[in-house]
């Protein structure tokens, strides 16, 4: 099984926030809210993509509280909700994915596994990433197994260069190759780099944080990463899809646009959100079972810009 990308997540404001690159392929969310350049173009590399049906498989590394697993699976879910959901909705968010080539992917919640007994240990090298997805692997055709880690589990880059990763490696029954994904609970080793904006930032300008929608500051910048690799994962599964510049450390369908939540964003400032007026959270779009995220801008291959749902 070979290992191949990382999304490496650059924590850069640009005179503000450090930047961060990790020496792998694919890139991670970008924790700095640079002022995009246009046009942007991400260039298709003639490669595969994930599209059709695909199926979510999640392996839980450490202890999850039930309301932690509720919140993130209902994401997964909500990506393939269509119509069922108010608007801004997550899905139609996902929907600019189907805009890349092959048309659209409908994820849905598949295997989920739970380690609570850090069966590899609470320092986690890629290799053991990689061993913790396979776990997962049901020999799907079309699936990304995704692994997400506790708060006080360590993995190799976690907060210096990235708050997730993805890859290929995984060998299927039939093309050899399966994508997965790790994102890490950054709420007690970094959430200044992981969790923003919902907490305010090591570097730069020292706004003050927006309320998570969720209630749970690790978990709702566990969102935000999860939405960025599984975009990079279905537009650029392995290495040769979507991306700007180098293989070895592209942008990508959401890392392309950093740091971008809604319309005005600045170097330290998300852009303009939807504020709940009775409890103050900040979002942008809504998921099934009433749920509300915040989820970053893509790429949108139609007009090569960052697209964002408010």
């Amino acid at each position: 099984m070979a290992f191949t990308s990382h999304l490496a997540i650059w924590v850069t404001f640009l005179f503000t926030i450090s930047s961060f690159l990790s020496p792998c392929t694919a890139t991670m969310r970008k924790l700095s809210a640079l002022v995009q350049q246009q046009p942007l173009v991400l260039n298709y590399h003639k490669g595969p993509l994930l599209k059709g049906n695909l199926t979510v498989n999640i392996v839980w590394y450490g202890k999850f509280s039930p309301s932690q697993r509720s919140i993130l699976v209902d994401f997964v879910q909500s990506l393939s909700s269509g119509q069922r959901t108010a608007q801004p909705s997550v899905s139609s968010w996902w929907q600019t994915t189907g805009g890349y080539k092959g048309g659209p992917s409908t994820p849905i919640v598949g295997n989920q596994i739970l380690d609570e007994t850090y069966s590899l240990g609470k320092a986690l090298t890629d290799q053991k990433l990689v061993a913790l997805a396979a776990k997962a692997s049901k020999g799907q055709n079309a699936a990304i197994n995704v692994v997400l880690t506790r708060a006080d589990v360590t993995v190799d880059g976690f907060c210096s260069s990235r708050c997730g990763s993805h890859g290929s490696g995984i060998e299927g029954r039939k093309t050899g190759k399966l994508a997965y994904a790790w994102v890490g609970n950054p709420a007690s080793q970094c959430p200044g780099q992981c969790a923003w904006p919902f907490h305010q930032p090591i570097y730069g300008p020292q706004t003050p944080p927006l309320v998570p929608p969720n209630g749970d500051v690790g978990i709702d910048g566990m969102v935000i990463s999860l939405a960025t690799v599984l975009a990079g994962a279905v537009t650029n599964p392995f290495e040769n899809g979507y991306f700007q510049g180098s293989k070895d450390a592209p942008l990508e369908a959401v890392s392309a646009c950093t740091g971008i939540f809604g319309k005005g964003a600045y170097p330290g400032y998300p852009g303009d959100v939807i504020r709940d007026k009775t409890t103050g959270v900040s979002y942008n779009a809504f998921g099934v079972r009433g749920r509300k995220y915040l989820l970053p801008a893509m790429w949108d291959p139609q007009t090569s810009t960052c697209k964002t749902l408010v």
